[in-house]
C-alpha cells in the first residue's frame, strides 16, 4: 500500500499490472484486464464481443440486476432463461426452447457457490451459432475440467465487491478472457483509448461508433489490497467450503429447509468454491424476520425475478413463464458466512433456523 502512495498513482498504475499478472497465472487466462467494478467488466466486454443495438443476449431468469441491465447498457436486449433449480444457473434444456432469431449471445451465470452446466451450454450456442460469454463475477476459483470459470467461452469477468470470495475495499473487477483482441478492446475501451493507441485500432469498437471509451479504471489502492489478500485465497477458499459442510450437517434434517447447495463436482479439474451459503426455505419472510430479531443478519437473493423487474416490463413476461427462478425468488435465503465464522456463531443460526420450524405451522 505504501508503494501507490510513493509513486503517487492512484489510478490505472503499476499495482493493477501487477495484479492483472497474478490473476493471469491465478486462473489460467491469457490476459486480465482491471476495470472499476464487476458491471463495467461485463459492459465492455459484451461491447469488446460485438454486441450490437438489438442483438439478443440470452441470460437466465433468476440473477444479480447488473447481468440484464449490462446487456442493456451495452446495447443488446436480454432474452430471459430458467434455471437448473438445483445450481440455479441457466438451464441448458431451456436455454435451447429460448433462442430465437434475434439471439446472438449466451451469458450463463454462475452463482452462489457452483458453475453452470457449461458443457450443455456451449453445446447449445455451437449449435445456434451463438458467441458465450460467462458472468462470473462471483465464480474466483471455480473449475470445470480444469477450466476456470469465465474462460470457457469468448470471455468472462470478476467481481471485487466488498463480499465476494476475493473482495477489495471498495468497487473493483476485470475481463478474464484468452482472445488477445478482446483484451485489448477491453483494455481501450476502460481509458478512453488509452495512450498510443486510438479506438480506431480495433474493430470491434471501430465498427459500432456508438461505443466510445469510458472511464472504468481500476484504482491502485484496490489493487494492492487484493494482491495482499490473493496468497492466501486457497486458504480462505478451502475455510469456506469447511463452513458449508458444516451448515449442510447441522441442517439437513431440519423441517421447513426445502433445498440445501450441493456440490457438484463431478470428476478431476472439477471445484465449486462456497461465494454464499444459500437455502430455500419455507415462509422464507417469517424466517428471516425471526433471525433478524435475534440478531442474525441474513440476504435474500433475488427477491423479484429479472424479467419482472420493472425495467424490462415492456418484454411482456408474466408470472408463471419462469418457474424455477420464480421459486427460488419466494424461498432462497443466504445466512451468514465467511472465513471468520466460529462452531458458536452456526450454533447458533442453526439453533434459531430449528426452534422457527419447530415452533411454526409451514406453508409452502
Amino acid at each position: 500500500m505504501g508503494e501507490v502512495f510513493d509513486s503517487g498513482k492512484f489510478s490505472h498504475g503499476q499495482q493493477v499490472g501487477h495484479l492483472e499478472a497474478a490473476l493471469a497465472e491465478y486462473t489460467g487466462a491469457r490476459r486480465v484486464v482491471g476495470v472499476n467494478s464487476g458491471t463495467d467488466a461485463l459492459v465492455l466486454l459484451l461491447r469488446a464481443c460485438g454486441v450490437r443495438p438489438g442483438d439478443g443476449v440470452l441470460v437466465p431468469a433468476y440473477s444479480f440486476f447488473a447481468t440484464a441491465s449490462a446487456v442493456v447498457l451495452a446495447g443488446g436486449t436480454p432474452q430471459f432463461v430458467d434455471i437448473d433449480p438445483e445450481t440455479y444457473a441457466m438451464d441448458p434444456g431451456a436455454l435451447e426452447a429460448a433462442v430465437t432469431e434475434r439471439s446472438r449471445f449466451v451469458m450463463p451465470v454462475h452463482l452462489f457457490h457452483t458453475m453452470a452446466d457449461m458443457a450443455a451450454v456451449t453445446a447449445v450456442a455451437r449449435r445456434h451459432g451463438l458467441t458465450v460469454v460467462e458472468d462470473s463475477a462471483e465464480a474466483i476459483g471455480m473449475r470445470r475440467a480444469g477450466v476456470h470459470a469465465g474462460l470457457h467461452g469468448a470471455g468472462g469477468v470478476l467481481s471485487f465487491f466488498p463480499s465476494k470470495t476475493l473482495g477489495a475495499l471498495g468497487d473493483a473487477g476485470a475481463v478474464l478472457t484468452d482472445d488477445p483482441e478482446i483484451a485489448d478492446t477491453v483494455a481501450a475501451l476502460r481509458h478512453h483509448g488509452r495512450p498510443g493507441r486510438t479506438l480506431n485500432d480495433f474493430p470491434a469498437i471501430s465498427t459500432q461508433s456508438a461505443w466510445p471509451g469510458v472511464n472504468s479504471k481500476m484504482d491502485d489502492l484496490q489493487a494492492a489490497v487484493l494482491l495482499a489478500k490473493l496468497p492466501v485465497l486457497e486458504e480462505q477458499i478451502a475455510r469456506r467450503a469447511e463452513l458449508a459442510a458444516a451448515y449442510t450437517a447441522r441442517l439437513k434434517d431440519v423441517p421447513g429447509v426445502v433445498r440445501l447447495p450441493r456440490t457438484h463436482d463431478a470428476g478431476p479439474g472439477d471445484r465449486d468454491v462456497f461465494y454464499v451459503y444459500l437455502i430455500e426455505a419455507q415462509d422464507r419472510d417469517a424466517l428471516v424476520d425471526r433471525l433478524g430479531r435475534h440478531g442474525i443478519g441474513t440476504e435474500v437473493y433475488y427477491p423479484v425475478p429479472l424479467p419482472h423487474q420493472p425495467a424490462f416490463a415492456r418484454l411482456g413476461h408474466r408470472p408463471g413463464d419462469f418457474p424455477h427462478a420464480e421459486a427460488a425468488a419466494r424461498r432462497a435465503v443466504a445466512l451468514p458466512f465467511h472465513p471468520d465464522l466460529s462452531p458458536g456463531d452456526l450454533d447458533r443460526v442453526c439453533d434459531t433456523v430449528r426452534a422457527f420450524y419447530a415452533g411454526s405451522r409451514t406453508t409452502a
